[in-house]
């Protein structure tokens, strides 16, 4: 062997030794990773924590009583005396029932989903894992609510039901059972046939270690991206609602219901009527952006 050689090979071993040692990462610490300099995601979910902060601390937060009227100071525009955001039809404060109209719509958004995908994502585990009559049974059943556009068959059970918030959310939950349901039968029969699931069958185990333990941790993630992803549909449909006078009831405070009586004034003040769609749709919005900055985020092919 030549100098040059042993020479090379020296500082070859010394740069190998001094390099730091590439940090192995797990399947989390690379989804933080990425959301961590994912700035869109991070600045809408601030702004989410921002907005349901501000509903929990409305008490404290608000200026004014959001029930207090006042004929006296009906309809007045942005920085009217301290009216910051001016008044409704009836002189109450916007700005205090925008804070307070937080709790109703984000109640409304979140509530339904959540249980919706308890419920569906149970019904679609158990249709992907049985598979069979089973899942023909559970999937044709949910299958009769596709038949119908998701707004129009929330009014129709709303309607039905007769209104107010409670059923509202009823509405909504059953509304959005299906997809959610379609969506876990979907994973889990991708993951059923899988080899290590068959290896746990052969080895012994119990269905409901199987499921709890190899299972949910592969369907999990998708059901939530997707249900995570419903909330601003919630916000919508549940704005709509309360708009056609099918969800909250007055005189509580609702961005929805708040649009609904304002609609009547757009041609004497239409900035302040606006205000209860823009925040309607920027919590849309932020719920959207967050939601996609996770799908993207947990993407294994990524």
């Amino acid at each position: 062997m030549t100098d040059m050689s042993i020479g090379n090979a020296s500082l070859l071993r010394l740069a190998e030794e001094e390099a730091p040692a590439t940090k192995v990462r797990s399947y989390w610490q690379m989804v933080g990773y990425r959301l961590r300099y994912d700035y869109v995601t991070l600045f809408f979910a601030a702004l989410i924590i921002a907005i349901v902060l501000m509903s929990i601390f409305a008490p404290w937060i608000a200026p004014k009583d959001p029930y207090k009227t006042s004929m006296a100071f009906r309809l007045k525009p942005i920085a009217f005396r301290d009216f910051w955001l001016g008044t409704d039809e009836l002189g109450r404060d916007i700005l205090s029932r925008l804070i307070y109209g937080g709790r109703m719509s984000l109640l409304m958004g979140l509530v339904p989903v959540v249980i919706a995908t308890f419920i569906g994502g149970t019904l679609g585990v158990i249709a992907g894992f049985i598979g069979g009559s089973v899942n023909m049974m559970i999937m044709r059943t949910m299958d009769v609510f596709y038949a119908f556009p998701s707004i129009l068959l929330a009014v129709a059970i709303s309607g039905a039901m007769g209104g107010g918030m409670v059923n509202g959310m009823v509405a909504l939950t059953l509304v959005f059972i299906p997809p959610l349901c379609r969506i876990a039968e979907t994973a889990t029969t991708q993951v059923r046939n899988l080899d290590f699931v068959e290896a746990a069958r052969a080895s012994g185990g119990s269905t409901l270690s199987i499921v709890g333990t190899h299972i949910l941790g592969n369907v999990l993630g998708p059901i939530f991206i997707y249900a995570s992803g419903l909330v601003s549909v919630s916000i919508l449909i549940a704005s709509g609602l309360s708009f056609l006078g099918l969800g909250v009831e007055p005189p509580n405070p609702d961005w929805g219901l708040m649009l609904s009586t304002l609609r009547q004034s757009i041609y004497v003040n239409p900035i302040v009527c606006a205000l209860p769609g823009a925040m309607i749709f920027i919590t849309s919005l932020s719920f959207n952006l967050v939601s996609d900055g996770l799908r993207q985020a947990m993407d294994v092919r990524m």
